[in-house]
């Protein structure tokens, strides 16, 4: 199966979006606009996007949230430079960003500017909180996890922990481009764009709604999840024959008597104390234990295989690497071949994951590998009208690269 989807079939082609971003949060937003077939142009800094050379779990970041873009690098401190970026934003159907408050008024490069000799202009700004009292603090996905009472909900009591994945930095650039794509469908409508503002801070609290409305409807303050009691009473990880480890649930009536079934636990379906959900959740004390003693002399293969059979929830407990050899990612085309752009392994290549959905039945590929820093420099210039001598000028005063 094929990866690459031809930009023609996709709905944002013909669409100019430039983005001046950097770490994951606005990467994000523009991946998903590229994915989607628009032209993206990332905007570095001459000695290039810093997420380019980080190490351990920032390694990943770049080659990740930066495929089927262009890559232009310009000094925005100078001023041919910033005249060069201004330009761009010009051609520019959106533009992102995701830097500290009043960072692009300097240059020019606001919405407040730029929408004045582009009214169609949508701009995408993303930032640690919308306006307000916190707007200028700095926020990180951990920082604001830690605030937002996802990570109380993740951790054990008294043991806040964050979630195992830049959660808030991913989602807040997809809000990011919803927020776009909103605009662009009243742009057609009415001929004006508009700015859209998403916030690491406030996409935690959507996050963790759920549990704020379970507090105002019951008066129960939501337990963190380790703590929790349980809406079922079979809803747990297991640890099984060798050590192995493997979640298993039945959440109804009638999936008790399956699970019961499939695992020859005729005396437990009979049992009167566990014949509803609620009552087998009032005696989860004394289940648990009951059932964490049959199942610890199976395997995982082979509990996996009978829920699989029966149709009940299961889970291996997968590490993040395990994913490259699962059979459903390789027989789907979840994943993309794509060549790394930096580092030492520069020029080979990995696999990375693609848009969690499909159109048309195909998953939204890789057009374009994730480009190695102001690859696009040339060719993005001179279509903005320089000249080979003025690019060559520019260069000498150290304002691209």
């Amino acid at each position: 199966m094929s990866n690459a989807t031809p930009s023609q079939n996709l709905p944002l082609a013909g669409l100019r979006v430039v983005e001046f971003t950097h770490m994951v949060m606005g990467p994000t937003c523009g991946m998903v606009l590229a994915d989607l077939g628009a032209e993206v142009i990332k905007v570095e800094p001459i000695d290039g996007d810093r997420t380019r050379h980080l190490l351990g779990a920032g390694a990943g970041f770049f080659p990740m949230f930066n495929r089927n873009k262009k890559s232009i690098a310009l000094d925005l401190r100078s001023p041919a430079g910033a005249e060069a970026a201004r330009r761009l934003a010009a051609s520019a159907d959106v533009v992102a960003e995701n830097f500290k408050p009043g960072t692009m008024a300097k240059y020019g490069l606001d919405y407040a500017s730029l929408s004045k000799t582009n009214p169609r202009l949508i701009y995408v700004s993303h930032k640690g909180f919308l306006p307000g009292p916190y707007e200028h603090r700095t926020a990180l996905d951990e920082v604001v996890q830690m605030m937002g009472g996802l990570a109380y909900m993740t951790g054990r009591p008294g043991d806040p922990l964050r979630a195992g994945s830049s959660v808030n930095d991913i989602m807040g650039g997809m809000f990011g481009a919803i927020g776009a794509l909103g605009a662009l469908i009243q742009r057609g409508i009415t001929g004006r764009g508009q700015e859209v503002q998403s916030a690491l801070f406030e996409n935690n609290v959507f996050l963790v709604g759920q549990h704020m409305l379970q507090y105002a409807i019951t008066g129960q303050p939501a337990a963190p999840m380790p703590d929790r009691i349980s809406a079922w009473a079979v809803y747990d990880v297991f640890t099984v024959k060798d050590g192995e480890q493997i979640f298993l649930a039945a959440v109804s009536d009638a999936q008790w008597a399956t699970f019961c079934d499939a695992l020859g636990f005729a005396d437990l379906k009979a049992d009167p104390r566990y014949a509803t959900n609620n009552e087998r959740v009032r005696l989860r004390p004394q289940l648990l234990p009951e059932l964490r003693e049959r199942l610890a002399r199976r395997s995982a293969a082979e509990l996996a295989a009978l829920f699989e059979q029966a149709g009940l929830p299961f889970a291996p407990i997968r590490k993040p690497e395990e994913l490259y050899d699962d059979e459903h990612l390789k027989a789907t085309g979840g994943l993309a071949e794509i060549r790394l752009p930096d580092g030492a392994r520069a020029g080979q290549t990995a696999q990375t994951t693609l848009l969690p959905f499909t159109m048309d039945g195909q998953r939204p590929g890789v057009r374009l590998q994730p480009p190695t820093m102001g690859q696009h420099t040339a060719e993005l210039l001179a279509g903005l009208g320089y000249t080979p001598a003025d690019l060559a000028a520019l260069r000498e005063q150290g304002a691209v690269a």
